[in-house]
């Protein structure tokens, strides 16, 4: 007998998530910004990112005393064309939307801008911020490091985050370029989802302390927090797949995301201390760039454009039916949801059962079995 999936519209799924988060202390403008930023993953359809996050990562860091439901935001160090800030241990978002418009305010102006964040927490999916610059006619830029998860090639020891180096263009299709993802093969988020749906993970995702594939995700879950397993990067296992670029562009990204605002990184990105738990204090960089700087906005669209349609009209392998570019399939997943709603495992519609009664939150009860 098949899973019973229920379906929940944008604008229900997003209040509700406002609803659980201003009850859990963050104020209304900011629990607006969460909800946004959570509801932008669920309507493209990455769903390890969208609701499916509210509570392991925000309502129980919330409760747990290690993530802070009242943002403050202070300017470390301003130029020109520059910025870093200190998120003070609150919601990852907030201080993020709030990065990246700094750095489309400076771009305005200058044609470039770049504003580096620390002691922040997780942002959610990284491509809202760039979604943010492409709407302002930019090219937005952006990636944060995360706790360690990557084992470097040849290592086994879970060293780095799975930190998401994203990029996102404006086009002349409905839909930008839109490329987020991590430098590991996949990351916690995907496999904390087929831990929930039941799935087991594919050969290569994870190895354990011999260097071998491990693929129960409830036990890799385990494993990862305790150091007894670790994510492939980008590449695979080795460097005959290309191990070594994925480990490299991690690497790239854990010094952006720490070495230029002077903040943590590595092993002091765990979440614990002497045993205890303790906020990750995680950084993050954006870049936004101001296309009409270098050409006319109407012609980097037609040219990023022709460039897809190129690609996606290039001759096919035997058997595949289509060829995508980046962003493709996030509409598609927006077009098909917007009609039919997001769907919600027995998993999920339990965890939205525990918060709504928890919260005694009232009118949900579509939204799980009862």
């Amino acid at each position: 007998m098949g899973e019973k999936l229920k379906y929940a519209d944008f604008e229900t799924l997003h209040r509700f998530m406002c609803d659980c988060l201003t009850a859990a202390g963050v104020p209304a403008a900011d629990a607006n910004i969460v909800a946004d930023v959570l509801i932008e993953a669920d309507k493209l359809g990455i769903d390890s990112h969208g609701i499916n996050r509210l509570k392991p990562i925000y309502i129980d860091r919330i409760r747990d005393g290690i993530l802070n439901p009242l943002i403050r935001i202070d300017v470390v160090r301003e130029g020109s064309a520059t910025a870093v800030l200190d998120g003070n241990n609150g919601m990852g978002h907030v201080v993020s939307k709030y990065a990246m418009q700094m750095a489309i305010d400076k771009a305005k102006l200058y044609g470039l801008g770049m504003v580096a964040v620390r002691n922040s927490s997780h942002y959610g999916i990284a491509g809202y911020y760039g979604i943010m610059a492409a709407e302002a006619g930019m090219i937005g830029i952006t990636g944060t490091n995360a706790r360690p998860s990557i084992a470097p090639t040849f290592g086994i020891d879970n060293m780095l985050g799975t930190n998401p180096l994203t990029f996102v263009m404006p086009t002349d299709e409905d839909f930008p370029f839109f490329l987020d993802c991590a430098t590991s093969v996949s990351q916690r988020g995907k496999i904390e989802y087929y831990a929930k749906t039941g799935k087991t993970l594919p050969e290569g995702w994870v190895i354990d302390r011999h260097g071998k594939s491990k693929c129960n995700p409830v036990e890799v879950l385990k494993d990862l927090t305790s150091g007894q397993a670790a994510l492939t990067p980008l590449g695979g296992i080795g460097e005959e797949t290309g191990g070594y670029k994925g480990y490299g562009y991690a690497t790239v990204v854990e010094i952006m995301s720490a070495a230029l605002q002077g903040g943590a990184f590595m092993n002091a990105l765990t979440g614990f201390e002497n045993g205890k738990k303790v906020p990750y204090r995680l950084g993050h960089f954006f870049i936004a760039i101001s296309i009409s700087h270098f050409t006319e906005p109407d012609e980097f669209r037609k040219t990023t454009g022709d460039i897809l349609r190129e690609l996606r009209n290039s001759a096919k392998m035997p058997g595949a039916d289509r060829i995508y570019t980046a962003g493709e399939k996030e509409y598609m997943n927006f077009l098909h949801r917007s009609n039919h709603g997001v769907p919600l495992n027995e998993a999920m519609q339990r965890e939205i059962k525990t918060l709504a009664e928890m919260y005694h939150l009232q009118g949900y009860s579509n939204l799980y079995e009862a």
